[in-house]
Protein backbone atom coordinates (compact mmCIF):
# COMPACT_ATOMS: atom_id res chain seq x y z
CA UNK A 1 0.00 0.00 0.00
CA UNK A 2 1.54 3.35 -1.20
CA UNK A 3 2.00 6.27 1.90
CA UNK A 4 2.13 9.96 2.07
CA UNK A 5 5.52 11.50 2.03
CA UNK A 6 7.30 14.71 1.88
CA UNK A 7 6.96 14.49 -2.01
CA UNK A 8 3.74 12.24 -2.00
CA UNK A 9 0.35 13.59 -1.46
CA UNK A 10 -3.15 12.14 -1.60
CA UNK A 11 -6.57 13.38 -2.05
CA UNK A 12 -9.73 11.54 -2.00
CA UNK A 13 -11.47 13.47 -4.68
CA UNK A 14 -10.78 16.74 -6.67
CA UNK A 15 -12.98 18.44 -4.05
CA UNK A 16 -9.89 18.75 -2.67
CA UNK A 17 -8.11 20.81 -5.25
CA UNK A 18 -7.25 23.92 -2.95
CA UNK A 19 -5.68 21.75 -0.02
CA UNK A 20 -4.12 19.98 -3.12
CA UNK A 21 -2.82 23.08 -4.64
CA UNK A 22 -0.90 24.06 -1.11
CA UNK A 23 0.71 20.54 -0.99
CA UNK A 24 2.50 20.84 -4.15
CA UNK A 25 3.86 24.48 -3.38
CA UNK A 26 4.62 23.37 -0.14
CA UNK A 27 7.23 20.17 -1.39
CA UNK A 28 8.45 22.17 -3.83
CA UNK A 29 9.74 24.49 -1.20
CA UNK A 30 10.56 22.07 0.38
CA UNK A 31 12.01 19.48 -1.80
CA UNK A 32 11.72 21.21 -5.49
CA UNK A 33 9.27 18.29 -6.44
CA UNK A 34 6.28 16.66 -5.97
CA UNK A 35 3.35 14.32 -6.78
CA UNK A 36 -0.27 14.24 -5.89
CA UNK A 37 -3.04 11.48 -6.15
CA UNK A 38 -6.50 12.27 -6.74
CA UNK A 39 -8.36 8.90 -5.62
CA UNK A 40 -6.60 7.57 -3.12
CA UNK A 41 -7.80 8.43 0.65
CA UNK A 42 -5.15 9.34 3.30
CA UNK A 43 -4.57 5.80 4.80
CA UNK A 44 -3.31 4.77 1.04
CA UNK A 45 -6.53 2.84 0.30
CA UNK A 46 -7.11 3.40 -3.62
CA UNK A 47 -11.06 4.53 -4.23
CA UNK A 48 -10.35 5.97 -7.75
CA UNK A 49 -11.62 9.43 -8.88
CA UNK A 50 -14.51 10.18 -11.08
CA UNK A 51 -12.93 12.12 -14.59
CA UNK A 52 -15.00 13.95 -17.20
CA UNK A 53 -14.19 16.04 -19.95
CA UNK A 54 -12.76 19.24 -18.18
CA UNK A 55 -11.47 17.59 -15.56
CA UNK A 56 -7.71 17.33 -16.14
CA UNK A 57 -8.24 20.95 -17.75
CA UNK A 58 -10.16 22.35 -14.28
CA UNK A 59 -6.84 20.72 -12.20
CA UNK A 60 -4.17 22.24 -14.50
CA UNK A 61 -5.51 25.43 -14.35
CA UNK A 62 -6.44 25.59 -10.67
CA UNK A 63 -2.91 24.73 -9.94
CA UNK A 64 -1.70 27.17 -12.71
CA UNK A 65 -3.47 30.07 -11.59
CA UNK A 66 -2.81 29.48 -7.85
CA UNK A 67 0.69 29.16 -7.18
CA UNK A 68 3.07 31.43 -7.57
CA UNK A 69 5.95 31.84 -9.29
CA UNK A 70 3.85 30.23 -12.33
CA UNK A 71 4.61 26.03 -13.04
CA UNK A 72 2.89 23.70 -15.75
CA UNK A 73 2.73 20.17 -13.82
CA UNK A 74 1.94 16.97 -15.55
CA UNK A 75 -1.12 16.16 -15.14
CA UNK A 76 -2.42 12.77 -16.57
CA UNK A 77 -4.90 9.94 -15.42
CA UNK A 78 -2.94 6.48 -14.38
CA UNK A 79 -4.46 3.29 -13.20
CA UNK A 80 -3.79 2.06 -9.73
CA UNK A 81 -5.54 -1.58 -8.51
CA UNK A 82 -8.13 -1.33 -11.62
CA UNK A 83 -9.05 2.64 -10.43
CA UNK A 84 -8.56 5.55 -12.12
CA UNK A 85 -6.93 8.20 -10.78
CA UNK A 86 -5.28 11.74 -11.34
CA UNK A 87 -1.65 11.91 -10.80
CA UNK A 88 -0.12 15.75 -10.84
CA UNK A 89 3.41 15.83 -11.22
CA UNK A 90 5.50 18.97 -10.40
CA UNK A 91 8.81 20.62 -10.59
CA UNK A 92 10.51 23.88 -9.63
CA UNK A 93 13.96 25.72 -8.89
CA UNK A 94 12.34 29.07 -7.86
CA UNK A 95 11.54 28.39 -4.35
CA UNK A 96 9.86 30.26 -2.52
CA UNK A 97 6.41 29.61 -4.36
CA UNK A 98 3.14 31.13 -3.06
CA UNK A 99 -0.08 29.17 -3.12
CA UNK A 100 -3.37 31.77 -2.47
CA UNK A 101 -0.78 34.16 -1.73
CA UNK A 102 0.61 32.45 1.00
CA UNK A 103 3.79 30.20 1.46
CA UNK A 104 4.20 26.87 2.96
CA UNK A 105 6.81 24.32 3.37
CA UNK A 106 6.55 20.31 3.93
CA UNK A 107 6.77 18.73 7.08
CA UNK A 108 6.77 15.14 7.19
CA UNK A 109 3.43 15.11 5.36
CA UNK A 110 1.99 18.11 6.44
CA UNK A 111 2.24 21.73 4.81
CA UNK A 112 3.39 24.06 7.17
CA UNK A 113 2.77 28.27 6.65
CA UNK A 114 5.93 29.50 6.25
CA UNK A 115 7.11 32.93 8.49
CA UNK A 116 8.07 36.28 7.05
CA UNK A 117 11.59 35.73 8.22
CA UNK A 118 11.64 32.25 6.82
CA UNK A 119 10.72 33.55 3.22
CA UNK A 120 13.07 35.93 3.43
CA UNK A 121 15.85 33.50 4.03
CA UNK A 122 14.75 31.75 0.92
CA UNK A 123 14.62 34.40 -1.30
CA UNK A 124 18.54 35.34 -0.30
CA UNK A 125 19.20 31.75 -0.68
CA UNK A 126 17.87 32.08 -4.03
CA UNK A 127 19.89 34.64 -4.93
CA UNK A 128 23.26 32.89 -3.18
CA UNK A 129 22.48 30.25 -5.96
CA UNK A 130 23.54 32.61 -8.64
CA UNK A 131 26.51 34.68 -6.39
CA UNK A 132 29.07 32.01 -6.94
CA UNK A 133 28.92 32.20 -10.43
CA UNK A 134 28.61 36.07 -11.09
CA UNK A 135 31.85 38.10 -12.27
CA UNK A 136 33.79 39.20 -9.15
CA UNK A 137 36.49 42.01 -9.81
CA UNK A 138 39.59 39.90 -10.06
CA UNK A 139 41.21 39.08 -13.27
CA UNK A 140 43.09 35.98 -14.12
CA UNK A 141 46.17 37.55 -13.48
CA UNK A 142 45.25 37.52 -9.67
CA UNK A 143 44.96 33.85 -9.47
CA UNK A 144 47.96 32.08 -7.67
CA UNK A 145 48.91 29.39 -9.81
CA UNK A 146 50.76 27.72 -6.85
CA UNK A 147 47.27 26.95 -5.33
CA UNK A 148 45.62 26.32 -8.64
CA UNK A 149 48.24 23.40 -9.12
CA UNK A 150 48.29 21.88 -6.19
CA UNK A 151 44.51 21.57 -6.15
CA UNK A 152 44.65 19.82 -9.94
CA UNK A 153 47.38 17.34 -8.61
CA UNK A 154 45.20 16.58 -5.59
CA UNK A 155 42.53 16.37 -8.01
CA UNK A 156 43.97 14.06 -10.35
CA UNK A 157 45.22 12.04 -7.58
CA UNK A 158 41.40 11.31 -6.58
CA UNK A 159 40.46 10.45 -10.07
CA UNK A 160 37.78 13.01 -9.88
CA UNK A 161 39.00 14.58 -12.75
CA UNK A 162 40.45 14.15 -16.05
CA UNK A 163 42.42 16.79 -17.86
CA UNK A 164 45.74 18.40 -16.96
CA UNK A 165 46.77 21.67 -15.65
CA UNK A 166 47.85 23.31 -18.91
CA UNK A 167 47.67 27.15 -17.83
CA UNK A 168 45.58 29.59 -15.67
CA UNK A 169 43.24 30.50 -18.07
CA UNK A 170 42.51 27.40 -19.61
CA UNK A 171 42.42 25.50 -16.46
CA UNK A 172 39.54 27.92 -14.72
CA UNK A 173 37.63 27.77 -18.35
CA UNK A 174 37.25 24.06 -18.13
CA UNK A 175 36.32 24.06 -14.33
CA UNK A 176 33.74 26.83 -15.11
CA UNK A 177 35.29 29.33 -13.18
CA UNK A 178 35.77 32.35 -15.98
CA UNK A 179 32.98 34.95 -17.05
CA UNK A 180 34.90 36.17 -20.09
CA UNK A 181 38.45 38.09 -18.58
CA UNK A 182 36.76 37.88 -15.25
CA UNK A 183 36.75 35.38 -12.37
CA UNK A 184 33.96 34.09 -11.18
CA UNK A 185 33.19 35.01 -7.32
CA UNK A 186 33.73 31.06 -6.60
CA UNK A 187 37.56 31.38 -8.51
CA UNK A 188 38.02 34.47 -6.13
CA UNK A 189 37.40 32.40 -3.35
CA UNK A 190 39.30 29.52 -4.42
CA UNK A 191 42.48 30.06 -6.28
CA UNK A 192 43.20 34.38 -4.90
CA UNK A 193 45.27 34.81 -1.71
CA UNK A 194 43.51 38.68 -1.71
CA UNK A 195 40.01 38.16 -1.00
CA UNK A 196 37.61 39.34 1.76
CA UNK A 197 37.46 35.66 3.48
CA UNK A 198 39.13 35.71 6.99
CA UNK A 199 39.24 33.53 10.35
CA UNK A 200 39.31 34.78 13.86
CA UNK A 201 40.96 31.98 16.14
CA UNK A 202 41.27 32.90 20.01
CA UNK A 203 41.65 30.57 22.98
CA UNK A 204 40.22 32.09 26.26
CA UNK A 205 41.25 31.81 30.01
CA UNK A 206 37.66 30.51 31.00
CA UNK A 207 34.22 29.58 29.59
CA UNK A 208 33.79 32.57 28.16
CA UNK A 209 34.70 35.42 26.01
CA UNK A 210 36.26 38.09 28.94
CA UNK A 211 39.75 36.71 28.80
CA UNK A 212 42.18 36.52 25.81
CA UNK A 213 45.42 34.36 25.83
CA UNK A 214 45.76 34.10 22.20
CA UNK A 215 44.51 35.32 18.99
CA UNK A 216 45.12 35.02 15.52
CA UNK A 217 43.59 36.61 12.21
CA UNK A 218 43.63 34.35 9.13
CA UNK A 219 43.16 35.64 5.66
CA UNK A 220 44.03 33.50 2.28
CA UNK A 221 42.33 31.89 -0.23
CA UNK A 222 39.82 29.11 0.99
CA UNK A 223 42.56 25.82 0.65
CA UNK A 224 45.13 28.16 2.54
CA UNK A 225 42.53 29.10 5.29
CA UNK A 226 41.39 25.50 5.96
CA UNK A 227 44.79 24.81 6.76
CA UNK A 228 45.74 27.57 9.12
CA UNK A 229 42.42 26.93 10.94
CA UNK A 230 43.65 23.19 12.04
CA UNK A 231 47.00 24.13 12.46
CA UNK A 232 45.86 26.48 15.29
CA UNK A 233 43.21 23.96 16.56
CA UNK A 234 45.92 20.80 16.45
CA UNK A 235 48.98 23.19 18.04
CA UNK A 236 46.30 24.60 20.97
CA UNK A 237 43.94 21.73 22.13
CA UNK A 238 45.45 19.02 24.32
CA UNK A 239 47.41 16.13 23.93
CA UNK A 240 48.22 12.54 25.66
CA UNK A 241 50.89 10.31 25.33
CA UNK A 242 49.94 6.71 24.96
CA UNK A 243 53.23 4.16 26.16
CA UNK A 244 51.05 0.81 26.10
CA UNK A 245 53.03 -0.25 23.12
CA UNK A 246 56.20 -0.17 21.65
CA UNK A 247 55.62 3.19 20.19
CA UNK A 248 54.84 6.64 21.69
CA UNK A 249 51.40 7.28 20.20
CA UNK A 250 50.40 10.96 20.56
CA UNK A 251 46.06 10.83 21.05
CA UNK A 252 44.33 14.04 20.89
CA UNK A 253 41.32 15.35 23.22
CA UNK A 254 39.01 15.56 20.27
CA UNK A 255 39.20 13.68 17.28
CA UNK A 256 41.64 15.28 14.25
CA UNK A 257 39.23 14.20 11.69
CA UNK A 258 36.02 15.41 13.10
CA UNK A 259 37.90 18.58 13.67
CA UNK A 260 38.89 18.95 9.93
CA UNK A 261 35.37 17.58 8.73
CA UNK A 262 33.73 20.54 10.87
CA UNK A 263 36.10 23.27 9.86
CA UNK A 264 36.16 22.19 5.97
CA UNK A 265 31.94 22.57 6.56
CA UNK A 266 32.38 25.77 7.96
CA UNK A 267 34.11 27.63 5.20
CA UNK A 268 32.29 25.80 2.39
CA UNK A 269 28.77 26.02 3.86
CA UNK A 270 29.29 29.54 4.51
CA UNK A 271 27.17 32.72 3.79
CA UNK A 272 29.89 34.10 1.54
CA UNK A 273 27.60 37.36 1.22
CA UNK A 274 27.56 37.78 4.99
CA UNK A 275 30.61 40.56 5.53
CA UNK A 276 31.31 38.78 9.24
CA UNK A 277 33.77 36.11 8.95
CA UNK A 278 34.21 32.40 10.38
CA UNK A 279 35.28 31.80 13.82
CA UNK A 280 37.08 29.31 15.85
CA UNK A 281 36.76 30.10 20.05
CA UNK A 282 38.88 27.80 22.37
CA UNK A 283 37.67 28.08 25.66
CA UNK A 284 38.75 25.89 28.84
CA UNK A 285 35.54 23.47 28.46
CA UNK A 286 35.25 23.23 24.85
CA UNK A 287 35.91 24.46 21.41
CA UNK A 288 33.57 25.90 19.13
CA UNK A 289 33.76 26.40 15.31
CA UNK A 290 31.36 29.28 14.13
CA UNK A 291 30.36 29.71 10.60
CA UNK A 292 28.36 32.65 9.43
CA UNK A 293 25.46 30.71 7.41
CA UNK A 294 22.03 29.73 8.45
CA UNK A 295 21.30 25.63 8.87
CA UNK A 296 18.58 24.87 5.97
CA UNK A 297 15.32 25.41 7.35
CA UNK A 298 12.91 22.34 7.82
CA UNK A 299 16.57 20.20 8.91
CA UNK A 300 17.50 19.52 11.75
CA UNK A 301 21.33 17.93 12.52
CA UNK A 302 20.03 15.04 13.43
CA UNK A 303 18.54 14.11 10.81
CA UNK A 304 22.07 13.94 9.29
CA UNK A 305 24.03 11.95 11.43
CA UNK A 306 20.45 9.67 11.57
CA UNK A 307 21.11 9.14 7.76
CA UNK A 308 17.44 10.29 7.22
CA UNK A 309 18.21 13.59 4.75
CA UNK A 310 19.63 14.49 1.99
CA UNK A 311 22.38 17.29 1.33
CA UNK A 312 21.55 21.21 0.75
CA UNK A 313 24.48 22.48 -0.55
CA UNK A 314 24.44 26.00 0.22
CA UNK A 315 27.60 26.54 -1.89
CA UNK A 316 27.30 24.18 -4.99
CA UNK A 317 29.88 25.15 -7.08
CA UNK A 318 32.18 25.85 -4.58
CA UNK A 319 31.57 22.47 -2.96
CA UNK A 320 31.69 20.99 -6.04
CA UNK A 321 35.02 21.87 -7.16
CA UNK A 322 36.24 21.30 -3.29
CA UNK A 323 34.84 17.55 -3.74
CA UNK A 324 37.04 17.03 -6.86
CA UNK A 325 40.18 17.46 -4.67
CA UNK A 326 38.71 15.30 -2.29
CA UNK A 327 39.09 18.07 0.76
CA UNK A 328 35.49 17.83 1.77
CA UNK A 329 32.80 15.11 0.24
CA UNK A 330 29.94 16.16 -0.93
CA UNK A 331 26.15 14.31 -0.22
CA UNK A 332 25.70 15.08 3.39
CA UNK A 333 28.19 13.36 5.05
CA UNK A 334 29.85 15.75 7.47
CA UNK A 335 27.65 16.01 10.21
CA UNK A 336 27.66 12.33 10.46
CA UNK A 337 30.98 11.87 10.15
CA UNK A 338 31.95 14.40 12.78
CA UNK A 339 29.09 12.81 15.15
CA UNK A 340 29.86 8.98 14.75
CA UNK A 341 33.79 10.38 15.20
CA UNK A 342 33.00 11.66 18.51
CA UNK A 343 30.51 9.13 19.85
CA UNK A 344 33.66 6.47 18.95
CA UNK A 345 35.84 8.54 21.13
CA UNK A 346 33.30 9.20 23.82
CA UNK A 347 33.03 13.00 22.93
CA UNK A 348 30.03 15.18 23.59
CA UNK A 349 29.88 17.45 20.32
CA UNK A 350 26.74 19.91 19.90
CA UNK A 351 25.36 21.27 16.26
CA UNK A 352 23.55 24.86 17.52
CA UNK A 353 21.90 26.88 15.11
CA UNK A 354 22.12 30.55 16.34
CA UNK A 355 20.51 33.72 14.73
CA UNK A 356 23.92 34.78 13.29
CA UNK A 357 25.07 31.51 11.61
CA UNK A 358 25.82 27.29 13.11
CA UNK A 359 28.22 26.74 15.74
CA UNK A 360 29.55 23.44 15.77
CA UNK A 361 30.57 22.43 19.66
CA UNK A 362 33.08 20.31 21.03
CA UNK A 363 33.66 19.54 24.58
CA UNK A 364 36.72 18.73 25.90
CA UNK A 365 37.61 15.86 28.49
CA UNK A 366 37.20 16.78 31.89
CA UNK A 367 40.13 16.94 34.53
CA UNK A 368 40.65 16.44 38.04
CA UNK A 369 42.72 19.40 37.60
CA UNK A 370 45.12 21.84 35.94
CA UNK A 371 48.25 19.50 36.97
CA UNK A 372 48.21 17.68 33.91
CA UNK A 373 48.15 20.46 32.21
CA UNK A 374 51.76 21.51 34.09
CA UNK A 375 53.22 18.02 33.73
CA UNK A 376 52.48 18.39 29.82
CA UNK A 377 53.84 22.24 29.54
CA UNK A 378 56.86 20.63 31.28
CA UNK A 379 57.30 17.28 28.80
CA UNK A 380 56.85 19.93 25.87
CA UNK A 381 59.92 21.78 26.78
CA UNK A 382 61.90 18.76 27.78
CA UNK A 383 61.56 17.43 24.32
CA UNK A 384 61.38 20.79 22.81
CA UNK A 385 65.26 20.91 23.74
CA UNK A 386 65.54 17.02 22.53
CA UNK A 387 64.26 17.78 19.49
CA UNK A 388 66.55 20.76 19.04
CA UNK A 389 69.73 18.72 19.29
CA UNK A 390 68.60 16.49 17.77
CA UNK A 391 68.08 18.92 14.73
CA UNK A 392 71.12 20.53 15.32
CA UNK A 393 72.90 17.14 14.40
CA UNK A 394 70.86 16.61 11.82
CA UNK A 395 71.82 20.37 9.95
CA UNK A 396 75.22 19.04 9.55
CA UNK A 397 73.89 15.68 7.37
CA UNK A 398 71.00 16.61 5.62
CA UNK A 399 69.71 19.45 3.33
CA UNK A 400 68.19 22.93 4.42
CA UNK A 401 64.93 22.01 2.96
CA UNK A 402 64.97 18.23 5.25
CA UNK A 403 65.79 20.06 7.95
CA UNK A 404 63.33 22.37 7.97
CA UNK A 405 60.38 19.41 7.23
CA UNK A 406 61.66 18.00 10.74
CA UNK A 407 61.45 21.17 12.10
CA UNK A 408 57.84 21.40 10.99
CA UNK A 409 57.11 17.73 11.92
CA UNK A 410 58.57 18.09 15.57
CA UNK A 411 56.76 21.21 16.07
CA UNK A 412 53.50 19.49 14.71
CA UNK A 413 52.87 15.67 14.19
CA UNK A 414 49.78 16.41 12.77
CA UNK A 415 51.23 18.63 10.00
CA UNK A 416 49.96 18.18 6.34
CA UNK A 417 52.52 18.51 3.15
CA UNK A 418 50.37 20.97 1.83
CA UNK A 419 51.48 23.21 4.92
CA UNK A 420 54.98 22.77 4.83
CA UNK A 421 54.66 23.20 1.54
CA UNK A 422 52.87 26.65 2.17
CA UNK A 423 55.44 27.59 5.54
CA UNK A 424 58.94 26.71 3.24
CA UNK A 425 57.78 28.55 0.09
CA UNK A 426 58.26 25.10 -2.15
CA UNK A 427 55.89 22.90 -3.91
CA UNK A 428 53.97 20.37 -2.74
CA UNK A 429 55.64 17.99 -4.92
CA UNK A 430 59.28 18.64 -3.44
CA UNK A 431 57.88 18.54 0.39
CA UNK A 432 56.67 15.18 -0.78
CA UNK A 433 59.99 13.79 -2.57
CA UNK A 434 61.31 15.27 0.82
CA UNK A 435 59.68 13.32 2.95
CA UNK A 436 60.40 9.90 1.19
CA UNK A 437 64.04 10.41 1.35
CA UNK A 438 63.55 11.60 5.35
CA UNK A 439 61.56 7.93 5.18
CA UNK A 440 64.46 5.87 3.59
CA UNK A 441 67.18 7.28 5.82
CA UNK A 442 64.91 6.39 8.63
CA UNK A 443 64.53 9.79 10.22
CA UNK A 444 60.79 10.12 10.37
CA UNK A 445 57.77 7.86 9.55
CA UNK A 446 54.21 7.69 9.87
CA UNK A 447 51.19 6.39 11.75
CA UNK A 448 48.40 5.86 10.64
CA UNK A 449 46.33 7.13 7.09
CA UNK A 450 47.42 10.20 5.47
CA UNK A 451 44.36 11.95 7.16
CA UNK A 452 44.24 11.64 10.71
CA UNK A 453 47.79 9.95 11.20
CA UNK A 454 50.79 11.89 12.32
CA UNK A 455 54.37 12.29 11.99
CA UNK A 456 57.17 10.42 14.16
CA UNK A 457 60.28 12.29 13.96
CA UNK A 458 63.57 9.36 14.85
CA UNK A 459 67.22 9.39 16.61
CA UNK A 460 69.21 10.53 13.46
CA UNK A 461 70.94 7.39 12.32
CA UNK A 462 75.14 8.43 12.16
CA UNK A 463 76.44 9.85 8.62
CA UNK A 464 73.34 10.03 6.84
CA UNK A 465 73.83 12.92 4.38
CA UNK A 466 71.67 14.03 1.43
CA UNK A 467 71.71 17.39 -0.55
CA UNK A 468 67.94 17.32 -1.97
Amino acid sequence: MMKETETIEFKKTTAELKEAVISISSMLNKQGFGTVFFGIEDSGKVVGQSIGINTLNRVTQTIVDNIEPKIYPKVEVIEIDGKSCIQVIANGINSPYFAYNRAYIRVGESDKSLSVQEIKNRILNNKRLFWETEPSKKAIGDVDEKTLIDFMSRAKSAQRIDFDFDNVKTTLNKLHLLKGDYLTNAAEILFCNDNFMEIQAGTFAGTDKLTFLDFKLFKGDLFRLRQQAETYIFTTMRWRADLSGSRRIEIPEIPVRALSEAVGNSLVHRDFENSKGNEIAIYTDRIEIYNPGQFPEGIEPMDYYAGNEHSVLRNPHISEIIFRSKDIERWGSGIKRIHDECSRSNIRVEFKRLKTGFVVCFYRPERESDMPRVIEKVVEKVVEKVVEKVVEKVVENISKNQKEIIQCMSSNPLISALTIALSLGISQRKVQANIKRLKELGLISRIGPDKGGQWVVHKLKEGSTDSA
